[in-house]
């Protein structure tokens, strides 16, 4: 079952990010990791930045979460972390494709450029990685991310995006 999260939640939300992103460890640049990844102060700025976390549930337990932001002309795709144990059952790309449904807008994704795995479930489920400069426009107008992050990461958009972008 897909559902949206509430506020009762953030502890559930921050065990499950953490879990999932011990895969970006010594794949992402060491200098970006952290111990927790997420910390429950930036999980709570996320959300009070807007960001609306959905979960996927199964037997009662929330083992995977996508969070979605509506920011000025566009619709970013945030946080998507299924549980390890839960991997490669399809729930990330039910979410996903339950928040596209909710999307209004051109979607965008932000993620590792080391993240190989990552790129992959986005461009499988229809999403292509943007040119380099364009990459760099983007990160800086519509996440607020160190300037190392940007460097070291690469956004995907949907194909609606990528229309807007031939008809302004």
């Amino acid at each position: 079952m897909i559902r949206q999260c509430d506020n009762s939640e953030v502890e559930l939300i921050y065990s499950i990010i953490n879990d999932a992103a011990e895969a970006y460890k010594g794949v992402i640049p060491g200098d970006r990791w952290e111990e927790p990844y997420m910390s429950k102060d930036e999980l709570q700025h996320e959300i009070d930045q807007g960001v609306v976390f959905w979960g996927y549930e199964q037997d009662g337990q929330l083992v995977g979460v996508m969070g979605i932001q509506h920011l000025q002309d566009v619709t970013l795709i945030r946080h998507a972390y299924v549980r390890a144990a839960k991997r490669n059952q399809g729930m990330g790309g039910k979410l996903l494709s339950s928040l596209r449904q909710q999307a209004t807008r051109p979607l965008l994704v932000g993620t590792w450029a080391d993240a190989l795995w990552a790129i992959r479930f986005y461009e499988d489920h229809g999403f292509r990685l943007v040119s380099w400069e364009e990459k760099e426009r983007l990160l800086r107008k519509y996440w607020s991310i160190p300037e190392r992050q940007v460097e070291t990461s690469v956004v995907l958009a949907d194909q609606k995006w990528f229309d807007a972008r031939q008809h302004p």
